[in-house]
């Protein structure tokens, strides 16, 4: 098993735009692959959430995410190449900042173009919950940070604040 520190919010590799690769089947991009399922993996044993991972936050500025919902593996070089105009609100969090929840707006859908691990170009429709998963984690290999898109800043909170409605 590949485990690998999560970064947390204030490290610099979180901020920076990733590299796009160049060699999806190279030795190094599998091993950033594997590091991404595992590391995902033991993150969601030892804290009961998690569903999705980027490179930068293993400290890897590739673009490389990982996704264990729905839908389950690697995308790489993704891209957000349609989108609804209709968005919904949500608290989002993030494996960088575990103990914060951000109140966001995200389209309802999007199409993702990427590559998969020998290099063919695929595309992906995605709805609701893996529409914002993706647009959250594809914001990480550019720099963005959930926190960058919250409504105000009122909607930046402690997890434990969170109350559930009466």
């Amino acid at each position: 098993m590949a485990v690998k520190k999560i970064l947390l919010l204030g490290n610099p590799v979180l901020r920076s735009k990733c590299r796009i690769i160049r060699d999806c089947s190279s030795a190094s991009t599998r091993a950033a692959i594997r590091n991404l399922r595992d590391t995902l993996e033991d993150f969601r044993s030892r804290h009961a959430f998690g569903r999705g991972i980027a490179a930068p936050q293993i400290g890897l500025p590739v673009r490389i995410i990982f996704i264990g919902l729905d839908w389950l593996g690697p995308l790489i070089n993704p891209k957000i190449t349609k989108r609804s105009k209709k968005k919904i609100i949500l608290w989002d969090d993030c494996f960088s900042f575990p103990d914060i929840l951000v109140r966001v707006r995200r389209h309802e859908w999007v199409e993702v173009s990427y590559q998969d691990e020998s290099g063919a170009r695929k595309e992906l429709k995605a709805r609701n919950s893996l529409s914002e998963l993706l647009q959250h984690e594809i914001d990480h290999i550019d720099g963005i940070l959930a926190i960058d898109r919250a409504i105000s800043a009122k909607d930046i909170i402690l997890r434990s604040e969170l109350r559930p409605p009466p």
